[in-house]
């Protein structure tokens, strides 16, 4: 990671605020000797509870154990991406770039101050402008008076903001809607700035936890995709940022991320003259028609404020954030002159889930979810109550066992606070899918817990099988022991290791049980079912990237994960041999970088996660169930094969 500067990334990328722009921030602690501290310094707080804010959930985890989107080299590889002449890389050249100052488009340059109250606290003073070739830039300043905490919001950052003190200006920021080198398709970009010499920096952080490299602490919540780099590219000697394949703009840099709307009842306002709300209405809503004019438009529409709207692409995100502004703004035409969010999606309203998607959704999810899936595969936005409810693991998982959703610290702690996560566990223990969210004093149970995770049940061979419980969580002991063991053939070596090893000597049916504790804390015993097979082949430890590629190519899967497939929508990785590093021949150096594309859809910090194993199984797979990847099948049947397959090869490492 880049340690020479601390600056807090957050504007519009923590969940609960729908600002335009990934704000900035620093002199919050948690830096080096090397830090840029603007004004007096924040100690920085004693961390306590899940410290995963502003990550994806797959952080694409490398064999040396690093989070690849939240090193250097992903940070570097994204500038190299969508600036590869460096003509942006300080806040002034940015802006240059971006016409900051001269002739604008129809919506004009705009300036707004208000405190942005339900992200990191600051104040913040926004430009946006809108150009004459119809591109969007906005560049947000950020104030933080460190007289307190810092992390939460005072109406003296606020102060600050409307005063520009410099003693309190902490960071500036920018994002842009504009074509990528190729000079066709507008997609969103995110930038910070070291507020002191306007240098481009290539991470931030955002509550006092510590540096997380760009772009992913702002795409994480803007909808964008965080894939794995390339291998090393011979011409440059370093990796290339990832192509989403399936993207209208066919550009390495277009993540799929897009811009908030601005949530103006969210806000906070001065009462100084220029800067209250009634005064700032209007600006505001010419920032929200920019937003708009970002998003894809599914239809044509004789709405003018559609008029500046790209049309979608046939695979591209059609989400509902467009329909949240055009509601708060009283509809086509957007007649009224003020904001006001009281939107609540038709397929919540019609499953009589309205109090649900009011007091927990729209506060505490849908920033960041509503921007967030594909034309192909829409759910992840959350748009619909069923959308949302087939989720109901993940969400348990994410929000009360992992404690990474709410995706940014302030939101996290009001979603604690409040009685949303009472509400949110109650709805999910009414399930009856057998969801166990309080203790036996019916305490609610929250993320710091130890949670133990052995994975997947399994199909091995005879001999030593490593098993893993590396995705328990808050784990500082582990416990293994046999419940079923036929015939006594089974046993366990270094039981009490998060990796043990199982062995037996009979085919049949054991089950693990591992139990892991913190402190005087354990946790619930949780099972794993183990069939022993001596035939299989080939044998687990032999699985190689070759088997998994014929699977993905002879189950059905190249349907769809191909530019010529047949499937009515093409998903945003292709499973065919294809020319990948783009040198004009398809050889065995497109076959490394295939593998490499694959191993990001590995989740090596929740294994059962990973979409590798969940698409084909039929969890929110457009193309549906695939042949031998039926996981509700128990270990072992044929119906699961490639699926015990693709899992064995994932405990092994993924080897190539």
């Amino acid at each position: 990671m880049n340690s020479r500067f601390t600056f807090v990334c957050a504007g519009a990328v923590a969940l609960s605020s729908m600002l335009a722009a990934c704000g900035g921030g620093g002199g919050a602690g948690g830096g080096s000797s090397g830090d840029v501290v603007v004004g007096a310094p924040t100690p920085t707080p004693t961390i306590t509870g899940p410290n995963k804010f502003l990550q994806f959930p797959n952080p694409q985890v490398l064999s040396d154990g690093s989070l690849e989107t939240d090193s250097t080299a992903y940070a570097e590889a994204y500038y190299a991406a969508v600036d590869p002449t460096n003509s942006k890389d300080t806040l002034a050249k940015w802006k240059a770039a971006n016409g900051f100052g001269n002739v604008a488009g129809e919506l004009g340059e705009v300036t707004a101050v208000f405190g942005d109250v339900r992200d990191l606290g600051y104040g913040r003073r926004m430009t946006a402008r809108q150009n004459p070739d119809g591109t969007i830039a906005m560049t947000v300043e950020n104030y933080l008076v460190t007289a307190g905490s810092g992390y939460e919001y005072s109406s003296l950052n606020l102060d600050a903001a409307v005063a520009q003190d410099p003693r309190w200006h902490v960071g500036v920021n920018g994002i842009e809607f504009s074509p990528g080198p190729n000079g066709t398709f507008k997609f969103a970009k995110f930038y910070t700035f070291n507020p002191v010499t306007g240098e481009r920096l290539l991470a931030a952080n955002l509550d006092g936890r510590g540096l997380k490299a760009m772009p992913g602490i702002c795409i994480s919540c803007h909808g964008g995709r965080g894939d794995p780099l390339t291998p090393v590219n011979p011409s440059t000697g370093k990796p290339l940022f990832p192509l989403v394949r399936n993207s209208i703009s066919q550009q390495r840099g277009d993540t799929q991320a897009r811009l908030q709307m601005f949530d103006v009842d969210s806000f906070g306002f001065s009462s100084e003259r220029g800067f209250t709300r009634p005064e700032l209405e209007g600006t505001l809503k010419t920032l929200n028609k920019m937003v708009l004019c970002t998003y894809p438009l599914a239809t044509p529409s004789s709405a003018p404020e559609d008029a500046c709207r790209p049309a979608a692409g046939p695979n591209e995100w059609q989400g509902s954030a467009d329909a949240v502004i055009k509601a708060a703004y009283g509809g086509d035409g957007l007649p009224n002159a003020t904001f006001s969010d009281s939107y609540v999606p038709t397929g919540w309203v019609t499953a009589g889930q309205s109090s649900l998607y009011r007091n927990v959704l729209q506060p505490a999810c849908m920033t960041c979810h509503r921007l967030r899936g594909t034309n192909n595969q829409s759910d992840l936005s959350f748009n619909t109550y069923a959308a949302f409810s087939s989720y109901s693991d993940r969400i348990k998982v994410h929000v009360y066992d992992r404690g990474n959703m709410p995706l940014a610290k302030i939101v996290s702690e009001k979603f604690w606070a409040t009685t949303m996560a009472e509400t949110l566990a109650s709805w999910l223990e009414s399930l009856g899918l057998g969801f166990v969210l309080h203790d036996s004093n019916q305490a609610l149970l929250k993320p710091g817990r130890p949670v133990a995770d052995p994975g997947p049940g399994r199909v091995v061979n005879f001999g030593p099988t490593t098993l893993s419980g590396s995705g328990s969580q808050f784990a500082t002991t582990y416990s293994w022991s046999i419940t079923t063991n036929p015939g006594g053939a089974g046993s366990l070596a270094n039981a009490d290791t998060a990796a043990p090893a199982f062995t037996a000597t009979a085919d049949g049916t054991y089950v693990v049980q591992l139990v892991v504790g913190n402190g005087s804390t354990q946790s619930t015993p949780v099972s794993q079912t183990i069939v022993v097979k001596n035939v299989l082949s080939p044998a687990p430890s032999a699985i190689r990237f070759a088997d998994i590629k014929n699977v993905l190519q002879t189950a059905g899967c190249t349907a769809c994960h191909t530019a010529a497939g047949t499937g009515s929508g093409k998903p945003p990785i292709f499973y065919t041999d294809i020319d990948r590093n783009e040198d004009g021949v398809v050889d065995a150096t497109d076959t490394a970088w295939f593998y490499k594309e694959l191993r990001g859809r590995i989740n090596f910090t929740d294994v059962g996660a990973s979409p590798l194993l969940r698409k084909p199984s039929n969890n929110h797979h457009f193309g549906g169930l695939l042949p031998g990847f039926n996981a509700s099948l128990p270990p072992g049947d044929p119906g699961r094969a490639s699926y015990g397959m693709f899992l064995n090869w994932i405990l092994n490492g993924a080897p190539q």
